[in-house]
């Protein structure tokens, strides 16, 4: 049990656990500047390069690295033969009605924390290599989709549950460490994350699937950068 709880502190402080500390530390400098929450911006996928095939480089290692995340969650959770599924056509089915479900309300309770203040204004894209914009959009959906789900629901419900703990202790710190890494966008983007995440890890607890959890979120993500993308100013909102 002491190795086994090691073990999960050693993940999360590698990856969503410290993101989490992190976003709360950004979230604290936001409030205390002298501007509203929602006079100011906060960009998920910006150029690091002003040459395209560095800048291409760069997105591809940095969307491999939560790749990694996840694949290291696989790789201890194998150890005690638990497994990730292999894929099925049901799971596009499944994976596109939480999008929906999960994607257009939160559409709406993003307009409204906006408008409260309680969110900055999320732009998703500001790219500046319109040549390589939508596959490196395409590609940070599929990474964040598969770490997130593979680590703060596989891997977690897992080691939480061998450690004893019961489904609604591991739904809520599951959830609540979802919202965690959201908070650098405003403390709505945390309020918002824990509904979705009780959402997907009880769909996850009720058919022991995850591949429609990580559909669902790279649908929600690829519908979010790459209509940002194309719509560009028309989704701005002002700030």
């Amino acid at each position: 049990m002491r190795r086994l709880k090691a073990e999960i502190l050693v993940v999360l402080a590698v990856t969503f656990g410290m993101s989490g500390v992190r976003s709360v530390l950004r979230l604290i400098d936001a409030l205390t500047q002298p501007t509203a929450l929602n006079e100011q911006e906060v960009t998920l996928n910006s150029s690091q390069s002003s040459l395209a095939w560095l800048d291409l480089s760069l997105q591809i290692v940095g969307a491999a690295s939560l790749f990694a995340w996840g694949a290291l969650s696989l790789f201890l959770l194998a150890g005690d033969h638990i497994h990730l599924p292999r894929p099925r056509g049901r799971d596009l089915l499944s994976g596109a009605g939480l999008a929906a479900l999960i994607g257009i309300p939160g559409l709406a309770f993003y307009l409204g924390a906006v408008h409260f203040g309680l969110s900055k204004v999320v732009v998703p894209s500001d790219m500046s290599h319109p040549l390589i914009e939508a596959p490196v959009l395409i590609l940070w959906s599929l990474a964040n989709a598969f770490a997130e789900e593979i680590v703060v629901v596989f891997y977690l419900f897992s080691r939480l549950r061998s450690l004893g703990w019961g489904l609604p202790a591991v739904l809520i710190s599951s959830a609540v460490l979802r919202g965690s890494y959201h908070l650098y966008q405003g403390i709505s983007a945390g309020f918002g994350n824990i509904i979705m995440g009780l959402v997907f890890g009880y769909v996850f607890y009720r058919t022991g699937k995850i591949w429609p959890l990580i559909v669902g979120h790279a649908l929600i993500d690829v519908v979010a950068f790459l209509g940002y993308a194309l719509l560009g100013d028309a989704l701005a909102l002002p700030g």
